[in-house]
């Protein structure tokens, strides 16, 4: 359960220079505490108590942004643009990380194909099989 207390230094935290993202995350500590669809109202008042000026446009285009969608449509739909964002990066960056993935699977195949074989030590170490020396 998150707190009003915890909500607040959250977002007064929250992303000193990127005041949207002080509204998203207002909106998603009050839907995670209990506030299903945190109404405009809620988020002002939320963002207010811990000293952010609110911005009616930024608040207003994040109501219209979230309206009729549970937190989890949200999360849902923000995971799938990652994903997207993710796959549209360089052409170089994302090939070389398979490449050792891949050589890393070969290396654990190989480890589970070599069978263990006894050389023995010829008595070597003074086992069974030399005697002392």
């Amino acid at each position: 359960v998150v707190t009003l207390k915890a909500s607040q230094r959250a977002v007064k935290r929250c992303c000193p220079g990127n005041t949207k993202m002080k509204y998203i995350a207002a909106y998603m500590l009050l839907a995670l505490g209990g506030k299903e669809n945190p109404s405009n109202d809620d988020i002002k008042s939320l963002l207010e108590k811990v000293g952010v000026e609110v911005d009616a446009e930024k608040l207003e285009a994040l109501g219209k942004a979230v309206e009729g969608k549970s937190i989890d449509e949200l999360i849902a739909d923000g995971k799938a643009k990652m994903k997207a964002i993710a796959g549209a990066g360089g052409s170089g960056g994302g090939s070389g990380g398979a490449g050792g993935a891949a050589a890393a699977e070969e290396a654990k195949e190989e480890e589970e194909e070599e069978e263990e074989v006894d050389v023995g030590g010829g008595g070597l170490f003074g086992g069974e099989e030399g005697g002392a020396y």
